[in-house]
């Protein structure tokens, strides 16, 4: 297979470029060394590809392609439409082919980083596919992009989550996305999702998901200050001429977003210590100063929500109390969600100004910030699917939850 050039386009990154073409992250690293080494691509520059290097798999004698299709967790049609050329021969014995991504028909998926781009597409495609789910908008961000919502369900019982509140967090978007797919997706058909039953999640509770909160930080972890980003000069000086960006947690403002609610702001702001805008832990000039801060604290005031969870990452742990103002249900339900994800419940002081900080003191209601997964933000890719299963049960106990207040 002959070397071939593609031409960098704005928001490319190595790993979307990868997946885009069936190769891995390192391949295409080898291939353009040149490249590779910079912080982040340029648009217009000209990369090597070798296409279609992902799974290959040589097939045996007497094997057939349902055989192999079954083998890979494939249907034999996603098999031959991954293989086009030979599609319509009946006999691939001898041939190397290429093995597509499992996954069947869904739309959720991490190839690279997930970013505002594929949320974007990825909300139109539910809302296509799922009718029944609700999107729009509770904002902007700083830099015009829409803070998009979904929201599935019709019960009286309202719950709220959001994701990507630090922007080298944004594997947590995915994960709550993946979530939404999967339970739109058990109900419309009538299935279980585990041992769960969608159809009474549906009747008895409303999710309402802002699952980006901070997108212009996301955009700017994944992709840079390359391509005539309007902020470059400003936020190099605030990231002390670093190039890379992936430590970035802040908006693109510098300020950190879940140390901007009025919950003994000024105290965190002190604890903090930090003066000036940077790449994490400024509080900023004042509450909720940031438009991406603002719009989630006025949608959570128009909306009567009985409990909020705010994923981040890392630590496999769950915060669930504030100052002693949880309501006495928090404890144990919070040893609940633990049992079944797997994280740790944790009592949590000395933290002021989050999200979940301001919504159990403004409404008495139970609150947790959960830190999903191990490591070092952005965590790697590999660990989605197991987060994926840690936080959908996590959100499945919540949405079977029956409070006995």
């Amino acid at each position: 297979m002959e070397l071939q050039w593609i031409i960098v386009q704005p928001g490319d990154t190595v790993a979307r470029i990868a997946s885009a073409h069936h190769m891995t992250s390192e391949l295409l690293a080898a291939l353009n060394p040149e490249a590779t080494s910079q912080p982040y691509l340029l648009a217009g520059q000209m990369l090597r590809i070798l296409p279609g290097t992902g799974r290959r798999y040589a097939v045996q004698p007497g094997e057939h392609v349902g055989t192999i299709a079954a083998r890979f967790g494939l249907s034999e049609d996603e098999l031959r439409k991954g293989n086009p050329e030979i599609t319509n021969v009946s006999d691939w014995c001898g041939r190397c082919i290429h093995i597509p991504e499992s996954g069947g028909k869904a739309i959720v998926r991490l190839k690279g980083e997930y970013g505002f781009r594929e949320l974007h597409r990825d909300i139109a495609l539910l809302s296509s596919h799922f009718p029944f789910v609700e999107t729009g908008s509770i904002g902007t961000s700083v830099m015009g992009k829409p803070l998009h919502y979904l929201r599935i369900g019709e019960g009286s019982r309202h719950i709220h989550v959001n994701a990507s509140v630090h922007a080298n967090e944004w594997l947590t978007t995915a994960v709550v996305m993946r979530f939404i797919e999967e339970y739109a997706r058990a109900y419309s058909c009538h299935k279980p999702w585990y041992r769960f039953d969608p159809q009474r999640w549906m009747k008895d509770t409303t999710l309402w998901v802002v699952p980006m909160v901070n997108p212009d930080g996301v955009e700017l972890v994944q992709e840079g200050i390359v391509n005539q980003h309007p902020h470059a000069e400003q936020l190099l000086a605030w990231n002390t001429e670093r190039a890379h960006f992936t430590h970035w947690k802040a908006n693109i403002r510098g300020v950190d977003l879940n140390d901007q609610f009025p919950a003994h702001w000024e105290e965190e702001a002190a604890r903090r210590g930090m003066t000036s805008p940077g790449p994490r832990d400024y509080a900023g000039t004042a509450p909720l100063c940031e438009p991406e801060a603002l719009a989630l604290a006025e949608w959570t005031r128009q909306h009567e929500f009985d409990v909020v969870v705010s994923l981040h990452s890392q630590g496999q742990e769950i915060y669930w109390n504030y100052r002693d103002l949880e309501p006495r249900e928090s404890a144990p339900l919070s040893r609940r969600l633990a049992k079944v994800s797997g994280y740790k419940a944790v009592k949590l002081g000395g933290s002021d100004a989050g999200y979940k900080d301001w919504f159990i003191q403004e409404y008495r209601k139970p609150g947790f910030t959960v830190e999903v997964g191990l490591g070092i933000n952005p965590l790697p890719i590999e660990q989605f699917d197991d987060i994926c299963v840690e936080v959908g049960m996590l959100l499945a106990e919540l949405l079977s939850y029956e409070s006995s207040d």
